[in-house]
């Protein structure tokens, strides 16, 4: 077993489902890490952001351009050609 090193944060609950999604499609042995702690609801979450991806070093260039490449996609603006909103005259 090759030992697993904390890789990147998580911000919510739905970003770290999705990113498990791909890296287990993609075959990347990884662990979620959740900061919840029942005894504190959600504070540390709030805090904290919802946790961490863990894996073995050897993925992390791997798993960091992943990461990346998603946070791209989710602020590039959708290109919309037909401009029919209220606010385009």
């Amino acid at each position: 077993l090759m030992p697993y090193a904390k890789i990147l944060e998580l911000d919510n609950e739905i970003q770290a489902g999705f990113f498990d999604a791909i890296l287990n499609d993609e075959g990347i042995p990884h662990l979620l890490v959740s900061y919840r702690d029942p005894a504190y609801s959600t504070i540390f979450q709030a805090v904290r952001g919802w946790g961490h991806v863990e894996a073995p070093e050897s993925y992390r260039s791997q798993i960091e351009q992943i990461f990346d490449d998603l946070q791209r996609a989710e602020t590039v603006p959708d290109d919309d050609s037909d401009n029919d909103g209220p606010f385009n005259d």
